[in-house]
């Protein structure tokens, strides 16, 4: 799974086929909001951050600190940092004294694993590394190689404590990839929170928002067609839960999509049925997690597993064809 950006589209900050946002709301009662915006690089995607307050030092000292959060998960789980815990984790196959943030994102993916019967399953990089090492030979992984990969992985083969987390299979290793981008959005918006920030939208590749939008309505969000980028299949009106999204085009490893970078750890392939999932969830580390549960789990079995994490659910199917759960807003 690698940190692509998902497919979603910020209506509200001026997506190519929706009207730009409209100035604050003003009431002769209360001070203009003031809104400001952070764009930056990290976690393999471009980020974006635009939040408002009617004191600008306030809101400025916000997105500070919701920026150094973002770094802080990104020091902590980035598999392109030397430094990074979940590098050294996969060097020695043990982490003394991992970080809070680390636990978290852990504690969280492992409780997926477990409730989706290993649906997801952090464990998978040594199968996206049989797909990437192919790719660059110009192939695809043999059967072999697959199933050497998928030897070494298996959520239960984790141990996690406090003090230390370890691998019991040698080979083993970990990728947040499928998780950290919710998570970093999650804390951010928390770090824009404590600092009395009421009103924001946070892309981190995946989607938490506060209060209102410049137009003092609700948040919009539009979602993709994944075959053609330029197009919106729905719109969603946010209701305060974080929004995340996985789909098959923005890391492919064949031209048909047919293999991309989502896996069902079952088969160390992707599943065949979907092109997009949307989740929408209280944190957005859970609903990025559940986007692969989804995808892998197909679309005839969404509705009864939205129903078991309650959570909304708009999917996207190999032809184009899209639906949505019955609590999921559309505009």
């Amino acid at each position: 799974m690698t940190m692509q950006r998902r497919q979603i589209i910020l209506a509200s900050l001026g997506g190519a086929a929706l009207a730009a946002p409209l100035p604050s709301m003003v009431t002769a009662a209360q001070p203009p909001l003031v809104w400001r915006e952070r764009h930056m690089f990290g976690l393999g995607t471009q980020l974006s951050l635009r939040a408002a307050h009617t004191d600008v030092q306030a809101v400025d000292v916000g997105l500070d600190a919701a920026v150094a959060a973002i770094r802080r998960v990104e020091a902590s789980m980035s598999l392109y940092r030397e430094d990074s815990e979940l590098v050294r984790l996969n060097q020695q196959g043990f982490l003394d004294q991992p970080s809070a943030d680390f636990l978290a994102v852990l504690g969280t993916a492992q409780m997926v694993a477990e409730r989706s019967g290993g649906q997801f399953d952090a464990t998978v990089q040594p199968v996206w590394q049989a797909w990437a090492d192919a790719t660059r030979q110009g192939r695809l992984p043999s059967a072999a190689a697959l199933a050497e990969a998928r030897q070494r992985t298996g959520w239960q083969h984790v141990v996690v404590s406090d003090q230390r987390v370890a691998f019991q299979r040698p080979g083993m290793a970990m990728t947040f990839n499928g998780i950290a981008q919710g998570y970093a959005a999650d804390a951010a918006r928390k770090a824009l929170q404590d600092h009395g920030v009421a009103h924001a939208l946070i892309d981190t590749g995946e989607h938490a928002s506060l209060g209102q939008s410049p137009r003092g309505t609700a948040w919009t969000l539009g979602v993709e067609d994944p075959r053609d980028e330029q197009r919106l299949l729905a719109a969603i009106r946010s209701d305060g839960r974080a929004v995340a999204t996985s789909a098959d085009n923005r890391s492919s490893f064949s031209a048909d999509h047919r293999h991309h970078h989502i896996f069902d750890p079952a088969t160390a392939d992707s599943p065949s049925g979907l092109s997009s999932v949307t989740v929408l969830a209280p944190s957005a580390m859970l609903a990025d997690a559940l986007t692969k549960v989804m995808f892998v789990s197909g679309p005839e079995r969404i509705p009864a597993l939205a129903r078991q994490w309650q959570v909304g659910v708009l999917w996207v199917d190999k032809k184009g064809h899209w639906a949505a759960t019955s609590d999921v807003a559309l505009v």
